[in-house]
């Protein structure tokens, strides 16, 4: 008796570990693909709608709200055309051990200050587009203000304000049953071949996994920019229903997988 009762408890074990590690995509998906773009560049509007158009998929713009006013109206078409705006900061905050930043640099921040960056990122887009951002990257990927003891990471301040926080250079796709929402790993895209990203999408559904892409421009492929090509490889691929991909914006997918895990986002600022 006591032989059955530990074999049928045996069985109970596995059947929850089984139904615990099957991935929470929706019904025939194996794992999810994001194509997110930081800064709000020209060729974001000039090659990247229509391109995103002629595909019939969605993306995740990080705009800065200084190059983005330079495009408003077609920012505004982004939205209509059902693309993800995200926040990417103010004043786009890195290292001062990157020349660009020296006078914006991390280390002479304190989390007031990069909050109010973030805060007056957040209303300018509200105020010039009417939508409010759910998701956010952080400029060149890092987390932090201050330096040696003084050092604080601003994840939290991110936390409290976005669904979704997107890291960037990062070298591995997210567990969804495991990651955390306010520091998604991004893999950047930029100046990769076709084969290559395809590889990784591969990668991610053997694994049950959600492989958000980090892009700068749009076109022909050189520094930082992504080839028109990769996208299309990407977007075959994921719309193949054989290959179980949901193709989807990061703000999308962050908050199924929030709805999954019974979470609610409280953001401190208006809805659109």
């Amino acid at each position: 008796m006591k032989t059955h009762a530990a074999a049928l408890l045996a069985l109970l074990c596995i059947g929850a570990f089984a139904q615990e590690a099957r991935p929470p995509w929706p019904e025939g998906k194996r794992a999810a693909v994001s194509l997110t773009f930081d800064d709000a560049r020209p060729s974001q509007i000039d090659t990247g709608l229509p391109l995103l158009e002629k595909l019939g998929i969605r993306a995740t713009f990080f705009v800065s709200p200084r190059n983005m006013e330079k495009r408003l109206d077609g920012w505004k078409r982004a939205i209509e055309a059902g693309h993800e705006i995200g926040n990417h900061s103010m004043t786009h905050p890195c290292t001062g051990n990157y020349a660009f930043s020296r006078s914006n640099a991390l280390e002479d921040y304190d989390l007031a200050r990069i909050a109010g960056d973030i805060d007056a990122a957040q209303q300018a887009v509200h105020r010039l587009l009417g939508v409010t951002p759910v998701s956010f990257a952080y400029p060149c990927g890092l987390k932090f203000t201050g330096r040696g003891r003084n050092v604080r990471s601003y994840v939290p301040v991110v936390a409290e304000r976005f669904l979704l926080g997107r890291g960037y250079m990062d070298e591995a796709a997210n567990d969804p049953a495991f990651f955390d929402p306010a520091q998604a790993m991004g893999t950047p895209f930029d100046d990769m071949a076709p084969a290559e990203a395809l590889k990784l999408v591969q990668d991610a559904a053997r694994q049950g996994r959600w492989v958000i892409f980090v892009g700068h421009d749009i076109g022909p492929r050189r520094f930082q920019s992504v080839d028109s090509a990769t996208i299309e490889a990407i977007a075959a691929y994921a719309k193949d229903p054989a290959n179980g991909i949901w193709l989807d914006t990061a703000g999308a997918i962050a908050k199924y997988l929030a709805q999954k895990r019974g979470q609610e986002h409280n953001s401190p600022f208006p809805e659109r």
